[in-house]
């Protein structure tokens, strides 16, 4: 199974109530429960980028590696870390 991740924080008080790593801890955990492996490069992360924008470096190449049919499953800590609940998402 290719398992990729994706982690965001915007605000500083996210850093500090809900950081990156401690979305990264979750998202291992489940990964590694199921058997699965996940690869550093695998994984995708933008600090400080808010939502309501789809142009973020990390997010950016999350989408052109899974143009390349790179993996199977794209896993993120919940919805509204890819995007805000008004934000148009494009899916192929």
């Amino acid at each position: 199974m290719r398992i990729a991740v994706y982690v965001r924080v915007s605000t500083q008080h996210q850093a500090q109530t809900q950081t990156i790593e401690q979305q990264l801890g979750h998202l291992r955990a489940y990964i590694q429960a199921q058997g699965w492996h996940l690869p550093d490069e695998n994984v995708f992360r933008d600090d400080g980028y808010s939502g309501a924008t789809l142009n973020r470096p990390g997010l950016d190449q999350l989408r052109d590696r899974a143009a390349t049919a790179a993996f199977d499953r794209i896993l993120l800590p919940a919805p509204d870390r890819l995007a805000r609940a008004n934000t148009c998402i494009r899916c192929c």
